[in-house]
């Protein structure tokens, strides 16, 4: 690839680029060439001229590589031009904005009218940003799913009632819908369907399913929405990471081991694990999933004697649910349920948060308070 050549009007293809790999030296190639182009715009004319080529909605560079990278690229690229995309638009708008602003306060005449620059003076110290601790915690388990083969996917975070509960084998007047109950969107009379904010990321395991035939393994983050009352440990909108792994010969064995993987990895390898049973509409068998309790490390003893706050002396935290998937499920999506099975689990990120970092209220992750954001750099 030659970077003399690279354009926003040729497609990856075009220019040559078939791996992941290279995606990250064509974003630095026209970033630089962003930076060179900055440099000489020093009045309002020439601002907007340079504002309008590279932000221009039809003709834009940014417009260009949407259109001409992002859209066609192969799903192996996609992600790595979506990233890179987001991380040059990002830089684009708050440098044209800079110089914007330098222009309109004359600072930009006065620069070049200096004749000398104290090289003494102490720096600009600008702060650097950092991912929040869900967002860590998010990145931190798709990467160990991706590393046993899982893939990671998105869904809308609006539904219909088919998709959130039907197809779940949750059907209307299911009890387990009192437990559920979430957000109903207000539409104009006459709407085919009634939309509601998705109270678990189940739904694109269904949307996967339809799309996909088995083998099936992919993982789906989101933001889910229900009518809980605000407190220390519960909240109308917070985080999961739902599995799916659909196969034709998965066993109770391949799911314990994919979850007991996952828990050491995320939590360290001295902690237990055990199961109970429980029931899930959408599974069968139906387990709770518990740890060892991480804060007195599994004894129900707290540090300084008597009980452990945390496990209230049981030894053992609640932690998820999960079970083989119910082959009722299966007839929703076309899926043979004598040839093909599989397995399914839901977390909360918020509880896990939590606990890994001994964060006594859920509510603090919203709060947007610096003081707290500083302590997960």
């Amino acid at each position: 690839m030659d970077s003399a050549r690279i354009t926003a009007a040729e497609t990856l293809a075009a220019l040559g680029v078939t791996q992941p790999d290279q995606v990250a030296p064509l974003f630095a190639e026209i970033r630089s060439r962003f930076g060179l182009e900055s440099t000489a715009i020093h009045d309002e004319p020439a601002w907007k001229t340079f504002r309008d080529a590279w932000l221009g909605r039809k003709s834009g560079i940014l417009a260009q590589i949407t259109d001409n990278w992002l859209k066609p690229a192969p799903p192996d690229l996609k992600r790595a031009v979506g990233a890179g995309l987001n991380e040059l638009r990002a830089h684009v708008e708050s440098q044209i904005e800079s110089r914007r602003q330098a222009i309109e306060s004359g600072a930009e005449q006065s620069a070049l009218a200096r004749e000398h620059v104290d090289l003494s003076l102490p720096g600009v110290t600008r702060p650097i940003g950092s991912h929040h601790l869900i967002r860590q915690v998010f990145q931190e388990i798709e990467d160990i799913f991706v590393s046993i083969g899982f893939s990671v996917v998105e869904g809308p975070e609006i539904e219909t009632p088919y998709y959130n509960f039907e197809a779940l084998n949750i059907p209307e007047f299911h009890p387990v819908r009192d437990d559920m109950d979430t957000f109903y969107l207000e539409l104009p009379k006459g709407a085919p369907t009634p939309l509601l904010l998705r109270t678990h990321t189940s739904p694109m395991q269904i949307r996967t399913m339809e799309k996909q035939k088995p083998p099936v393994r992919v993982i789906v983050p989101g933001k889910v929405y229900r009518r809980d009352n605000p407190d220390a440990t519960h909240s109308f909108v917070f985080h999961q990471v739902e599995g799916l792994a659909v196969d034709s010969d998965i066993t109770f064995c391949d799911f314990t081991g994919t979850i007991e993987y996952f828990v050491k990895q995320f939590f360290g390898p001295g902690v237990k694990t055990r199961f109970r049973p429980s029931y899930f509409p959408f599974t069968e068998p139906s387990v709770e999933f518990d740890v060892s309790c991480i804060f007195c490390g599994g004894s129900g003893t707290a540090a300084g004697g008597g009980t452990c706050s945390k496990c209230k002396g049981a030894g053992w935290i609640e932690l998820f649910g999960a079970g083989m998937v119910d082959p009722a499920v299966y007839g929703f999506v076309n899926y043979d349920a004598k040839k093909v099975s599989g397995f399914a689990f839901g977390m909360g990120i918020d509880r896990l948060a939590m606990l890994k970092y001994q964060i006594d209220d859920i509510q603090v992750f919203f709060q947007n308070d610096v003081r707290f954001l500083r302590q997960f750099p």
